[in-house]
């Protein structure tokens, strides 16, 4: 499923028009990736949990010349699906 499914999807099971729908969504996510940028937990409960984890620098091995090279520390998003969730998908 594309953005555009998921807002199609919203608009149908919210009884938006698809503008509203769309509004609705990239509101949702702008305030999930504005939380997530100060190292804040979003936890949605029967869903999941969207954090932030850091990860360490290491070295690593470019596959086509076999050469070491260094990977920076970066920060990465974690999902952690709910037990609700988890649920319906089994």
């Amino acid at each position: 499923m594309n953005k555009t499914e998921l807002v199609n999807a919203i608009a149908e099971k919210a009884n938006l028009s698809k503008v509203d729908a769309k509004n609705a969504l990239d509101a949702c996510l702008e305030a999930v990736a504005g939380v997530l940028e100060q190292n804040e937990k979003v936890a949605l409960i029967g869903f999941g949990t969207f954090s932030v984890a850091e990860k360490g620098a290491r070295t690593g091995i470019n596959p086509r010349t076999k050469e070491t090279i260094e990977i920076p520390a970066r920060k990465a998003v974690k999902f952690k699906a709910g037990s609700e969730l988890t649920d319906k998908i089994n």
